[in-house]
């Protein structure tokens, strides 16, 4: 086979023969199967299955099959602008980082990098990606930053997204006040979505946009829930028409462009392309609190290492009142929007439980990394799915140490939402964790990326639970099912083809053979075959 042209359903279909399909939430056939696709669904499944004239065959040699994959939260132009920037997770320090801009400034400077045009700047705007300061022994000062940046703007992103480490030159470049330390939350996010016009061309940008779906494609994702800045949608039409459409999308939109959205008419769900159907209007997404790492996110009780007399009581804050929060999520409703409410503390979480009541809004919690006791059974009747990135306990287990070492039990409780019922669906929040959703499965089953023992491991699911979490619904493939699928090399459930040894690295370097989307093939080893 060849790769398709971007596309919906071809005009034909596509044999898909000789897999194992692997059971997701029903039992399967035994030994190999066909699956035929047509009309963007699976048709027929069945042994010998002829192929019509019209139809592609993919020889999947007795690979598995499954769904195809979903990351249920991502910031696409973020992520796809992480290669341009420094990498500054792992850090440990302020000094860490410092050494990190000294030398890639000086590295710069060396090569001579022409300048970024327009009159801006005299070298382009340099940008990181990664810190999380939550177990540092101090915050960091724009003083130090512009101590080795050598009079070139510097934005430095926190791994969490909710701060910027800003030097004087990108205050003034941003129009922000001078301050001593970061910028962080609703004066933050305005800059953090402006940072691809400065990360070189729009048809630079657009490239690396096409590369990361490439990248997300050979994992097996065949569709994203696009919470990016600005104008996801209409970003999204224009991908279209520029021949991105091999990639199935619901894009959202945030507070600032609500109007906009319900004056033209657009609801969840309704295709932004007519006649295409990949490309859909999502959620409106809001930002209810802050986060773990910049120390913003809204709890019941103070954080265990808060500083005495802080303005927010050491709880965080949340970003809205409880009245402003229901009324947005009222007028949503009534557009036909769905909600995301991105909640990280347990006060932030039950104030969005309130506000979804009184507002009578659909929708989901985004993170809930900390609940409360009574959220899980408030949230499974009130309808709401938990969009949950699981790879994030992993980067959170210091911080959780420090900072809520006294509620840990509540943390990242996967299961505990699972068992009162309610529907979780993983994402990885990208560029805050890598869009891979087999980094995702790993650390939902497995707690830990180490040869530590697992953190909480009372909250972990199983293979099985983590598999359907992230195929948006789907299910075992069967007669009625999308036409996405994904073969891969093991079966992801375990036994055979799985290997011995450390099963969450295995987990993590899944191959996958081929992914198809709207049943055409989009990835994998099998292309041109």
């Amino acid at each position: 086979m060849t790769t398709p042209d971007a596309g919906g359903a071809p005009g034909g279909g596509l044999l898909v023969r000789a897999v194992r399909v692997v059971a997701v939430d029903r039992p399967t056939p035994d030994g190999e199967v066909d699956l035929r696709l047509r009309g963007g669904v699976v048709t027929e499944v069945g042994v010998g299955l002829a192929a019509a004239g019209d139809e592609q065959v993919l020889d999947g040699e007795g690979r598995w099959a499954i769904p195809g994959l979903w990351d249920k939260h991502v910031h696409l132009t973020q992520w796809a602008l992480q290669a341009s920037r420094i990498d500054t997770s792992g850090t440990t320090s302020a000094e860490d980082v410092l050494t990190l801009v000294r030398a890639r400034v000086a590295a710069d400077a060396g090569a001579g990098e022409p300048s970024s045009g327009g009159g801006r700047t005299a070298y382009p705007l340099l940008q990181g990606y990664g810190h999380r300061t939550a177990t540092w022994l101090r915050e960091p000062t724009v003083a130090e930053l512009d101590a080795v940046s050598a009079g070139r703007p510097v934005v430095l992103v926190s791994g969490d997204a909710h701060h910027g480490w800003l030097n004087s030159r990108a205050l003034q470049l941003f129009g922000l006040a001078p301050r001593e330390g970061v910028v962080a939350e609703d004066e933050w996010f305005p800059i953090f979505a402006r940072l691809g016009e400065y990360a070189g061309s729009p048809q630079a940008v657009e490239a690396a946009v096409r590369s990361a779906v490439a990248a997300a494609h050979a994992r097996g994702i065949v569709g994203i829930v696009d919470l990016e800045w600005g104008d996801a949608p209409a970003q999204w039409q224009a991908r279209y028409a520029g021949g991105l459409r091999s990639l199935r999308v619901r894009a959202g939109v945030y507070a600032d462009r609500l109007d906009t959205t319900l004056a033209a008419g657009r609801a969840t769900g309704d295709l932004l392309v007519p006649g295409f159907p990949l490309v859909e209007m999502g959620p409106l997404k809001v930002i209810s609190d802050g986060s773990l790492n910049t120390r913003t996110a809204f709890c019941h009780e103070p954080y265990v290492d808060a500083v005495p007399g802080a303005a927010d009581d050491g709880r965080g804050a949340p970003n809205l009142s409880s009245a402003d929060l229901a009324e947005l999520m009222r007028r949503a409703r009534e557009g036909g929007l769905q909600v995301a409410v991105h909640a990280i503390g347990d006060a932030a979480l039950d104030a969005a439980l309130d506000a979804f009541a009184a507002s009578g809004a659909a929708g989901s919690i985004e993170h809930a990394q900390l609940i409360s006791p009574s959220a899980p059974a408030r949230m499974a009747a009130l309808g709401l799915t938990a969009s949950v990135q699981p790879a994030h306990l992993w980067d959170d287990r210091e911080a959780i140490t420090r900072c809520w070492p006294d509620r840990d039990e509540r943390c990242y409780a996967f299961r505990s939402l699972l068992s009162a019922g309610v529907p979780l669906a993983l994402g990885s929040d990208a560029p805050v964790s890598p869009l891979d959703p087999w980094l995702a499965i790993a650390a939902a089953v497995h707690r830990s990326p180490d040869a530590r023992s697992a953190w909480r491991p009372e909250q972990s699911l199983t293979l099985r639970e983590a598999l359907a979490a992230s195929v948006d619904g789907q299910g075992t493939l069967r007669v009625g099912s999308r036409a996405d699928l994904v073969l891969v090399e093991a079966d992801p459930l375990g036994g055979d083809g799985l290997g011995g040894g450390d099963h969450t690295a295995y987990l993590r370097r899944m191959p996958c053979a081929a992914t198809v989307v709207a049943g055409r093939v989009v990835a994998g080893s099998l292309i041109g075959r």
